[in-house]
This record gives C-alpha cells, sequence and structure tokens, in this order.
C-alpha cells in the first residue's frame, strides 16, 4: 500500500525583521539649581574733558578746512584796493569866512583859504619831509611840529627848512555852484621857478 502524499504548500511566507530600537531621546540637561543670571557689562561713559577735546579738535578741522576753501575762492575774485576819492565837494563859497577855515583837515588833508578876492584850497603837507603842520590862529601862521618850518596864512614859507610854499589843490565850481576839490592835480611853487598859483584851476575869483 502506497503512501500518499500530501501536497505541500510551496507559498513562501516573508518573516519580517525585528525593528531597530530607536535611539534615546536627547536629554536637555537641567539648570542647576541657584545658578545667578548672566550679567550685562555696560560701557561706562566718556568724562566730559574727553568730549570737550573730541569737540575742540573737529572745531579745530573745521575751521581749517573753512579757512582754506574761503583762501581758494578769494583766489579767483579781483584784487582791488579802495581808496578815498581824490575828488570830492566841500559847499559853497558863501559856506566859508574870510581867512583859513581847518574843517576839512582830519576828513581829506586840506585847509580852505578865502580871501577878499579869491578862494582856494591848500594841501597840508609841508614841503620839507611831509609833514601836517599846525594852524596857529593866534600867530596868524602854520608851524610844522616835525623840523619848525612856518608859512604864512596863504601858505607861503618864511621860516624853517620848507624848500617852497605849500601845494594847492585844483578847485573849481560845478553846475550847482559847489566847490569841487581834486587833491590828484596840485598847483606848485618852486623857490627861483615860474610858480602855478595863478593857474586856472589854482583858485576860484570871487
Amino acid at each position: 500500500m502506497g503512501v500518499d502524499s500530501v501536497p505541500t504548500n510551496e507559498t513562501s511566507v516573508a518573516v519580517a525583521e525585528p525593528a531597530a530600537p530607536a535611539a534615546p531621546a536627547a536629554k536637555t540637561p537641567a539648570k542647576p539649581a541657584g545658578k545667578p543670571p548672566a550679567v550685562v557689562v555696560e560701557s561706562t561713559p566718556d568724562p566730559p574733558v574727553n568730549k570737550m577735546r573730541r569737540r575742540i579738535v573737529w572745531a579745530s578741522i573745521a575751521g581749517f578746512l573753512t579757512t582754506c576753501f574761503l583762501m581758494f575762492v578769494r583766489f579767483f575774485l579781483p584784487r582791488s584796493i579802495t581808496e578815498p576819492s581824490s575828488t570830492f565837494k566841500i559847499g559853497f563859497p558863501g559856506d566859508y569866512a574870510l581867512g583859513v577855515d581847518t574843517k576839512w583837515q582830519q576828513q581829506y588833508r586840506i585847509w580852505v583859504d578865502k580871501t577878499s578876492d579869491r578862494l582856494f584850497v591848500i594841501y597840508a603837507r609841508c614841503t620839507h619831509l611831509g609833514c601836517t603842520p599846525d594852524w596857529k590862529s593866534s600867530e596868524n601862521k602854520f608851524k610844522c611840529p616835525c623840523h619848525g618850518s612856518g608859512y604864512d596864512s596863504e601858505g607861503i614859507n618864511f621860516e624853517g627848512p620848507a624848500p617852497r610854499p605849500m601845494d594847492r589843490a585844483h578847485v573849481e565850481l560845478d553846475p550847482e555852484g559847489q566847490i569841487v576839490v581834486d587833491i590828484s592835480r596840485l598847483f606848485q611853487k618852486p623857490k627861483g621857478e615860474t610858480g602855478h598859483f595863478d593857474d586856472p584851476g589854482a583858485s576860484i575869483p570871487l
């Protein structure tokens, strides 16, 4: 008697491999109890002395740069010398009395001299070394304080080292009748030479 063969189920069964054990979770270290909080370190502010020094340094630098800039700008500007005008008005002939009037001496360095027949202007400069004489009304003369030169009321030298009379400025009347003086045009009377005190413009006839 034969042994019946029992059919064998050949279907393979996949056997699941066991899962790898999970890595243990990282543990956060616990803060030790009683640890003080972190201290914030603050910088100490500069003392007032240092701040003042910095301001002075910056102000000096700014002033230096400003000066350099102004010098640079000035280099391109035209250069001109401002001087008082040599021509000016001194009023009307009727404003002056007979004799020497010194009111314009400080401003224009002149004296107005009025006689019975004319008016002229003396330039207040000694012909010796250029000092300004003083009018001595009590002595009716001009006296130079530098070296003693003396001039009469019309500016004619008569004592001291002055070599000639004082110069006279050009004078004329404008359309309104005012006296116009031009000290850039002077009339002289050199010793031993022909004088120019009688030339046109040396005086104004009255």
